[in-house]
């Protein structure tokens, strides 16, 4: 990450590192937060609960990077700091309306389909600017920045989305106060070149906790 900043002409502190958990015990995560990691990644709300159930009392930052389905908003509003897949209003509402009082609002990212692709999630780049504003309006959440997972390969989408922030800030200046401040973007395989189209946080799991146990052997997930 360092390596990759430099060479893109970034402050290394501008990048924050996402360690992707998902399907790795919670002992691994004690581990890494031991050693200084503190945000870590889950794509599974039910195994998420479940390793903030024996990892209570440390300080973790909980990022839900996963599908959220609307019957598990609740749930995530009121376990989760961030929540990086946002992609309709519907879920954004949700999520207001069931943030406890007694929480800081929720962070959230928008997550844009910018490949148009009917089997990934995601909003559209024309349904991203209603959406934006609709969010706004939202007091129970935080609206932080955009998500993308891009076709592999497709690299170029990480410069779009980082116009694309631009463009939004650049129209609703105001933004810049929440702060709209975030570009999840990047894994393992292309690190190097979010990182040089800007992103703020990179998804990193294998590199960090090894290959991913089997679903059958961490038990059901879903």
């Amino acid at each position: 990450m360092r390596r990759a900043s430099a060479v893109a002409g970034h402050e290394a502190e501008a990048v924050q590192l996402l360690a992707v958990s998902k399907f790795h015990a919670a002992e691994a995560i004690a581990a890494l937060n031991d050693a200084g990691q503190r945000d870590f990644g889950e794509n599974y709300v039910q195994e998420a609960l479940e390793k903030m159930q024996q990892l209570r009392g440390r300080d973790i930052c909980w990022h839900l990077i996963g599908p959220l389905q609307s019957n598990k908003t609740a749930e995530v509003a009121a376990n989760f700091d961030w929540v990086h897949s946002v992609d309709r209003l519907k879920i954004a509402r949700r999520l207001n309306d069931q943030r406890p009082d007694e929480l800081p609002p929720l962070n959230i990212c928008l997550q844009v389909n910018i490949d148009d692709e009917d089997s990934k999630s995601g909003c559209s780049l024309a349904e991203l600017p209603a959406l934006v504003e609709a969010v706004m309006a939202l007091p129970r959440l935080r609206l932080r920045g955009l998500m993308v997972i891009p076709k592999a390969g497709e690299t170029s989408a990480f410069a779009t989305l980082a116009k694309t922030h631009a463009a939004i800030l650049a129209r609703l200046p105001r933004l810049a106060d929440a702060p709209f401040d975030s570009l999840s973007m990047g894994m393992s395989a292309d690190l190097a070149e979010a990182i040089a189209a800007g992103s703020t946080w990179v998804r990193i799991g294998t590199a960090i906790f090894g290959a991913r146990p089997t679903i059958s052997s961490v038990g059901t997930t879903a």
